[in-house]
């Protein structure tokens, strides 16, 4: 099999001449590369079914907009507040963070990060006014947005054409602002308390803040299909049961993840779905809802992630990606734990439907590191050849 038809057949579920490895994300090796080229290549050189992912759209609110930020520096507190404000026409949303040491925005304020959670003093959203407002701050691709964006995918096609690879799009890691998402958007704009006590306390106002997220990402993801992709990929990553209960996953995300689904497939795409914890009590509705693949099984940090009971469950109707841990084990440990979690991921989560990968990120560049990730794919070839 070429790697593409690797590829399509264990997100098909079916048995391919072997189990593809492709990564998650490869964090070490893109900054080891000069370009997307050279990081498509170096995979390859590795044995790795590398994956040609389309850019992301850009992230901008409608032209009526106006923008405003600035610092301010407050006595007695150790770091400067940085503001901003979004003046549309039905009201002002306000983000206030602390610019600590590690900020990476410089004295901007992006409408999505996870360095927003945790440094946020004022989240854009917080009442039924800022709801109405934030209509305004996610605007279509515009004809030249859309011109530039078939231009690139044409280019990255022919890259993926050319090598026999998959092609992906909808969430590119290592550049992108976002990519397809639904409620984990929500948790940027609320915060995370915020999200799930409005969930809670103002469930119609919720929804309508979901539905909001889904018609704009709706629209991003049929530019996207349009130019033809073999799988589209929405992250979830706060969208398990570490935050939400299965009642409110069935109200707030299942809705919007069949539409999603369903519009990849009349595509001719798979749906990729992101999330790496606290998705066993959801997989009946994943299922339902027409997600092709889990992406992001995590055996040690995926809050109750058990692989031989998913898999029994998943056999036939999900493909699973990942099984080994990212961090605790290709990271953290011994090139012997590294083998003996690779021969574990591929031995309970194979042959069918199965793509091996490190969960989520492989980032740390050290070479202890590197030979950690050798070392998996040297394991991962001894299991192909048996």
């Amino acid at each position: 099999m070429t790697s593409r038809e690797r590829m399509i057949a264990a997100l098909k579920k079916e048995t391919p001449d072997h189990i593809p490895c492709c990564f998650m994300i490869f964090s070490a090796l893109w900054e080891r590369c000069a370009d997307y080229h050279q990081f498509i290549e170096k995979q390859l050189e590795m044995g790795l079914d590398a994956r040609v992912e389309l850019p992301e759209l850009p992230i901008h609110p409608r032209p009526e907009v106006q923008i405003k930020t600035w610092k301010e520096n407050i006595p007695g507190k150790p770091f400067p507040l940085l503001h901003k404000a979004y003046i549309t026409p039905a009201g002002t949303l306000k983000a206030e963070v602390w610019q600590t040491p590690d900020w990476i925005h410089g004295d901007d304020v992006p409408l999505f990060d996870d360095y927003l959670i945790p440094r946020s003093k004022k989240f854009l959203v917080e009442d039924e006014r800022d709801v109405q407002a934030l209509r305004y701050l996610f605007a279509e691709p515009t004809d030249e947005e859309i011109r530039l964006f078939r231009e690139q995918a044409q280019t990255l096609k022919k890259l993926a054409s050319d090598r026999d690879l998959l092609v992906s799009g909808g969430w590119e890691p290592y550049s992108g602002d976002g990519g397809c998402m639904g409620v984990d958007g929500l948790m940027w704009l609320c915060g995370i308390e915020g999200a799930i006590l409005m969930a809670v306390d103002k469930p119609h106002l919720f929804e309508e803040m979901v539905e909001i997220v889904h018609r704009w990402n709706v629209r991003r993801m049929e530019v996207v299909l349009d130019v033809g992709v073999d799988l589209i990929v929405r992250r979830g990553w706060y969208e398990g049961t570490d935050l939400w209960s299965p009642k409110l996953f069935e109200r707030f995300v299942l809705p919007t993840l069949k539409k999603e689904a369903e519009l990849a497939h009349q595509a001719g795409a798979f749906f990729g779905y992101i999330i790496t914890s606290g998705f066993m009590p959801l997989l009946d509705m994943i299922i339902e809802a027409g997600v092709d693949a889990i992406i992001g099984v995590d055996p040690v940090q995926g809050k109750g992630v058990e692989l031989k009971p998913l898999k029994e469950k998943a056999r036939g109707k999900l493909c699973l990606w990942g099984g080994v841990n990212g961090f605790v084990t290709m990271e953290m440990g011994s090139p012997e734990e590294v083998a003996q979690e690779t021969r574990r991921a591929i031995e309970t989560l194979g042959p069918d439907g199965f793509i091996l990968s490190p969960v989520d990120n492989v980032r740390d560049p050290s070479e202890r590191t590197w030979k950690n990730v050798m070392r998996m794919i040297k394991t991962w070839r001894e299991m192909c050849r048996r």
